[in-house]
């Protein structure tokens, strides 16, 4: 009995890449917005200088020049990340996301608007995206999602 070895693609979804600074839904796209009291040039910086308890780094996270330049600071591993990251990170991404859908009703809109599975088309990521395979968690597409929900409820009040 013959099996797959990936899952086949959802025709239905929309997939997409988080690091593509073109992509309205990407955390590397640059729509800066405020939150915890500073201005965050992107969801990537915000996301990887939550990571650390230590406000000076998160400030050099803040300062990066690029999205990627944040993730790599963020990926330092001679830093060390807060204890609760793994209970915590969605938390911290899903409040990025959702603040600055608030700060650009069009990305507000765009999303609300958006009726399809949304996947993170990552090959390398397994907890946000889905993965080489499709069997990945997909996280991020489900923190838009979510989003996305919670902006129609707002719509409809």
């Amino acid at each position: 009995m013959a099996t797959d070895l990936f899952s086949a693609e959802d025709q239905q979804a929309l997939y997409f890449s988080r690091i593509d600074t073109e992509e309205n839904f990407s955390t590397y796209a640059p729509y800066p917005f405020s939150l915890e009291g500073s201005n965050w040039p992107t969801v990537e910086h915000y996301y990887q200088a939550m990571k650390f308890n230590d406000p000076v780094y998160q400030e050099k996270i803040r300062l990066a020049a690029t999205a990627g330049q944040a993730r790599k600071l963020g990926r330092n591993r001679l830093k060390r990340i807060r204890r609760d990251w793994r209970e915590v990170k969605t938390t911290y991404m899903t409040r990025a996301i959702y603040t600055r859908c608030k700060t650009y009703p069009e990305l507000s809109q765009q999303l609300a608007h958006s009726q399809t599975k949304l996947v993170e088309n990552s090959q390398y990521d397994y907890y946000w995206g889905c993965g080489r395979d499709r069997r990945g968690n997909n996280h991020y597409g489900k923190v838009l999602m979510n989003v996305r929900e919670k902006l129609r409820q707002e719509s409809d009040e």
